[in-house]
C-alpha cells in the first residue's frame, strides 16, 4: 500500500502536521519523493501505530525516539513493550463493577446527597459512564463497600471522604518509596542503559510478574500489626486511663502529608526524618510559648499603666 500524508494520516488517527513533526524530530522515516508528491508506505504507518502506543504507556517523545533507534538498529522493542505491558497491567485481583444512582442511593440509606457523589466521582471512586446520567462505574467494589459499612456504622459521608484523602496520600508515599526501594537494590541493574537490551526488559519484566503481590503483603502484615498495637492501647485507655497517658506520653503518631514528607526527606535523609520533624515541633512549642509570655507582660503593663477610676 501506498500513502499521500492525508491518506497515512486518515488511517493512522494522527494529524497531517503531527506526522510532519515527527518527521522533523527523526521519528518518522522521510517519504519517498515521487515527483511532486511524497508517498509514504505500510512501514510509516506501522511506525506511527508504534508511536501512539508508547506515547499511551506514559513515555515522551525522546525516549521513544530511543526505543526507535534500538529498534532500527535490530536490538527490539519486545522486551520494551513487555516490560511496559507488566507494570501498565492491573495491580489487584479485583474487578471493576457498576452501580445505577437508584442502587447507589439505597446503600447509603436512601438520602441523595449530591456533595457526596461529586466527592466520590472527584477520588475516582465513582467514574462516569459516557451516555449515562444514572449509571457510574465503579473501579473497585471493595473500597466503596468499605464506605458502605462505614456509613451504615454511623460515620458522616463528608468524615469518610477527607479519612480517603488523608489515607490515599500516606499509601502514595508508601507506593513511592516502596517502587525506589526496588528500583535501587533490584531494577536499577537493568535499567541502566537507555533504553534497555532485549534480554533486560524481558528479565524485568519477570521480576516485575514476581515482585508485584510483595507491596501489598508487607502493607498488610504491617496495617495489622499496627492495628493490634494501637486496639490494644485503645483499649487500655479506657479500661485504665492512667496507664494510658503514661504511655501516651512516651510517644504519639500523627499523620504528615506525604509532601512534607519528601521534602523533609530530600534535607536530611531517611534516619533523620524523626528527629527533625521532633525538633522542629518542638522549636515551634517553644517560640509560640515565649510569644504568649511577652503578650501576657505587654498586656500586664498595659493594665498597670491605666487610670484608677472613682
Amino acid at each position: 500500500m501506498e500513502y499521500r500524508i492525508e491518506d497515512l494520516a486518515h488511517h493512522s488517527g494522527a494529524t497531517v502536521r503531527t506526522i510532519r513533526a515527527y518527521q522533523d524530530r527523526g521519528l518518522l522515516p522521510r517519504p519517498e519523493r515521487r515527483g511532486r508528491s511524497n508517498v509514504y508506505g505500510e512501514a510509516h504507518l506501522a511506525r506511527l501505530r508504534q508511536i501512539a502506543d508508547l506515547l499511551d504507556r506514559g513515555y515522551t517523545l525522546a525516549s521513544i525516539k530511543e526505543l526507535l533507534e534500538a529498534w532500527d538498529t535490530g536490538r527490539g522493542l519486545g522486551g520494551v513493550l513487555g516490560l511496559a505491558a507488566e507494570v501498565d497491567g492491573p495491580w489487584t485481583d479485583e474487578k471493576a463493577d457498576r452501580i445505577s444512582r437508584a442502587e447507589l442511593d439505597a446503600a447509603f440509606g436512601g438520602v441523595q446527597d449530591e456533595a457526596a457523589v461529586a466527592d466520590a466521582l472527584a477520588l475516582g471512586v465513582l467514574e462516569p459512564v459516557p451516555g449515562s446520567e444514572d449509571e457510574f462505574l465503579v473501579p473497585s467494589p471493595q473500597e466503596l463497600a468499605v464506605a458502605v459499612e462505614l456509613h451504615a456504622a454511623g460515620v458522616p459521608l463528608s468524615a469518610i471522604s477527607g479519612h480517603l484523602r488523608e489515607l490515599r496520600g500516606q499509601v502514595e508515599h508508601i507506593a513511592a518509596r516502596f517502587l525506589e526501594f526496588t528500583t535501587e537494590h533490584v531494577f536499577g541493574r537493568y535499567l541502566g542503559n537507555h533504553p534497555p537490551t532485549e534480554a533486560d526488559a524481558a528479565e524485568a519484566a519477570a521480576l516485575v510478574r514476581r515482585l508485584r503481590p510483595l507491596a501489598q503483603q508487607s502493607v498488610d502484615a504491617e496495617l495489622a500489626r499496627a492495628m493490634r498495637l494501637f486496639a490494644t492501647r485503645h483499649l487500655r485507655q479506657h479500661l485504665d486511663p492512667e496507664q494510658a497517658r503514661q504511655h501516651a506520653e512516651e510517644t504519639q503518631s500523627v499523620a504528615i502529608p506525604a509532601s512534607t514528607m519528601r521534602s523533609v526527606q530530600a534535607l536530611v535523609g531517611d534516619s533523620g526524618t524523626a528527629a527533625f520533624i521532633a525538633a522542629a515541633a518542638e522549636r515551634e512549642v517553644q517560640a509560640r510559648t515565649l510569644d504568649a509570655l511577652a503578650t501576657s507582660h505587654r498586656n500586664a503593663g498595659m493594665v498597670d499603666q491605666s487610670p484608677l477610676e472613682s
